[in-house]
């Protein structure tokens, strides 16, 4: 398998930074994985990271290419839900650690994505977005349904509130899982936080990472720069994960 990635987490207009990234790859399958600790709960960070570490593991000890990956995202998201659920067993509700989850998964020529919340993946295709994830939220609801347009939902007083998330309530939270998405030679995959894609435009997005452009480090950087601006001292931490599928070997 033949990939390029980057990987970046900036802090943003925040005091600390409560997102956590990992690109893990091997020689037949990698994964992106983006965890949003939510600001307004306590351990955020550590929610994050609590999830996040509960993948990645899960990853690293599956045979690979993994037999089944959509069972693998179902059941390692779920497990990391329990795992962010049980650091805050002792908390009060309104404190409980939480997070929002962004998890893609490449091998054999395809992908598979899964996540919670508003951490969104994106498949940009010669320079426009392919597909991309629908976050759990109210305002993308309204969007979908065709009552507000993507400009207003760009602008939503409530677009960064969440309908679910890892950890809180004991249930497992919605879930949305993916089929499986065949990729071609140059398909860019974007896991991310709203700190990025809240900032930016899909107009801004879908162009970037241009096969023959700036290395992919580069423009993810610029990418994640920009979005910062646009929100000034409102920004969020703003991390992603980018990878872009060159073939088998």
């Amino acid at each position: 398998m033949r990939i390029d990635y980057a990987e970046i987490s900036l802090l943003g207009g925040r005091n600390d930074n409560q997102d956590r990234v990992a690109v893990a790859v091997s020689d037949h399958a990698a994964l992106l994985g983006v965890m949003d600790g939510m600001g307004g709960h306590a351990d955020g960070a550590r929610a994050a990271e609590t999830a996040l570490k509960v993948i990645v593991d899960a990853f690293w000890q599956a045979p690979q290419p993994l037999v089944d990956p959509l069972g693998f995202l179902h059941l390692n998201i779920g497990r990391a839900h329990e795992a962010v659920v049980a650091i805050g067993l002792d908390v009060p509700m309104d404190q409980k650690p939480r997070a929002t989850c962004a998890v893609c998964l490449i091998q054999q020529g395809a992908c598979y994505w899964g996540h919670v919340g508003d951490s969104r993946i994106y498949l940009l295709r010669n320079g426009a977005i392919l597909r991309r994830t629908r976050d759990h939220s109210h305002v993308e609801f309204l969007l979908r349904e065709g009552v507000i347009s993507a400009e207003q939902a760009h602008g939503h007083p409530m677009r960064n509130f969440v309908e679910c998330c890892l950890g809180g309530e004991l249930y497992v939270p919605e879930m949305a899982i993916s089929g499986r998405i065949p990729l071609v030679p140059n398909d860019v995959l974007i896991a991310c936080s709203d700190g990025l894609w809240g900032g930016l435009t899909d107009d801004e997005i879908a162009p970037a990472f241009a096969p023959g452009g700036a290395p992919l480090s580069a423009e993810l950087g610029r990418l994640a720069e920009q979005a910062i601006a646009v929100l000034g001292g409102s920004s969020d931490n703003t991390t992603a994960a980018v990878v872009r599928w060159i073939g088998n070997g």
